[in-house]
C-alpha cells in the first residue's frame, strides 16, 4: 500500500452546502470518484471545472448510500478506496499520516477516529498507531477491495446499518478490521441537505426497516422480530401519545418507525424514497 494507491469515492445528496469544503481539503493528485444520488448537473458541472482529478457521476434516482458507493467502488482503478461522507474533512497532512499507520498491516477495512462536536467516536483508549476492533464508523472508511471478491455494500440496505453490516461480513470471514489513531472532523447530520419533515419521515422509516433486515439476515426472522418488538410497541404508542397533544411532527415521525417495521415484517422492499414515494 502507497500513497498513491487509493481513490476517494464521495456519495452525495443534496450536498451543495458541504461538497466543496471536502474536496478542497483532499489531497489533489489523487483520484476522487463523486456519485450524485440526487442529479445536481450544475453541482456536477461546478465540482469537474473547479477540481483536478474530480469524475462526478449523477445516478438516474436515489437508490441509497451503498449502491452509490459500489457503482464508485467499481469505477476505481486502485486497490484501495477511501470513502468519505461529503461532510467530512480529509486533508493532505491527515491522509499521509493515515497511510503511513496502516503500512504494513493486512487488513478489509480500515477507519480513522471520527471527530464531532459533541462527540468523538474512538475505541482505541491507549496510545497504539492501530488497533483491531469489532465495526468502524462509515463517515470514512478505506476498503481493501481485494479482500472482497466485489461483494461490496448490501444493496437491499438504503439507509443505516451498511457499514455495520460490511464489518460483520468481514469479521465473519476472518478479515481483520482497523481503526487508526488518527483523527478527522465530521460536521455531523449535514451530508444530505437541511432536515426538513420529509428527511426525518425517511430517516425514522428506514432506521427500523434496516434494524430489522440487518438483524434478521445475520440471525433469523423470529431473533429480529423479538429484537425489535420492543421498537414497535413505543413507536405505537408514542405516535398515540404526541397525536392526542396535538404535536403532529413527534407523532408523524414515530409513525414512520412504525411503518418501517411494518414493512420490514411482511419482507417488502426498502422502498421509501424522501421527497418521492409515499408508504401509504
Amino acid at each position: 500500500m502507497n500513497f498513491q494507491d487509493i481513490t476517494f469515492v464521495v456519495v452525495m445528496y443534496r450536498s451543495e452546502k458541504v461538497i466543496h469544503e471536502c474536496l478542497r481539503e483532499l489531497p489533489k493528485n489523487l483520484r476522487k470518484i463523486i456519485v450524485d444520488n440526487s442529479g445536481n448537473e450544475k453541482l456536477k458541472k461546478s465540482i469537474e471545472e473547479q477540481y483536478n482529478n474530480c469524475e462526478c457521476y449523477l445516478m438516474d434516482e436515489n437508490l441509497g448510500y451503498g449502491v452509490a458507493n459500489n457503482f464508485g467502488i467499481n469505477k476505481a482503478e486502485t486497490d484501495y478506496v477511501f470513502i468519505i461522507n461529503p461532510d467530512t474533512n480529509i486533508n493532505e497532512e491527515k491522509y499521509k499520516i493515515i497511510i503511513s499507520y496502516l503500512n504494513g498491516h493486512d487488513f478489509a477495512i480500515a477507519a480513522p477516529q471520527i471527530i464531532e462536536s459533541d462527540k468523538i467516536y474512538k475505541q482505541n483508549k491507549s496510545d497504539r498507531k492501530i488497533i483491531e476492533v469489532e465495526q468502524v464508523p462509515g463517515m470514512a472508511m478505506i476498503i481493501n477491495k481485494n479482500k472482497f471478491n466485489k461483494n461490496y455494500f448490501d444493496e437491499n440496505i438504503f439507509m443505516y446499518l451498511e457499514e455495520t453490516d460490511l464489518c460483520k461480513r468481514m469479521r465473519d470471514l476472518g478479515e481483520r478490521i482497523l481503526e487508526i489513531n488518527v483523527g478527522v472532523h465530521h460536521l455531523g447530520g449535514q451530508s444530505h441537505g437541511d432536515y426538513d419533515l420529509e428527511m426525518e419521515k425517511s430517516r425514522n422509516w428506514h432506521w427500523m426497516w434496516s434494524k430489522f433486515y440487518f438483524n434478521k439476515k445475520h440471525h433469523n426472522y423470529l431473533y429480529s422480530f423479538f429484537k425489535t418488538l420492543p421498537n414497535l410497541l413505543s413507536s405505537f404508542f408514542k405516535a398515540l401519545l404526541f397525536l392526542l397533544i396535538r404535536n403532529k411532527k413527534k407523532s408523524v415521525q414515530y409513525q414512520m418507525r412504525l411503518y418501517g417495521l411494518i414493512n420490514s415484517y411482511l419482507l417488502n422492499k426498502s422502498f421509501y424514497r424522501p421527497y418521492k414515494k409515499k408508504p401509504f
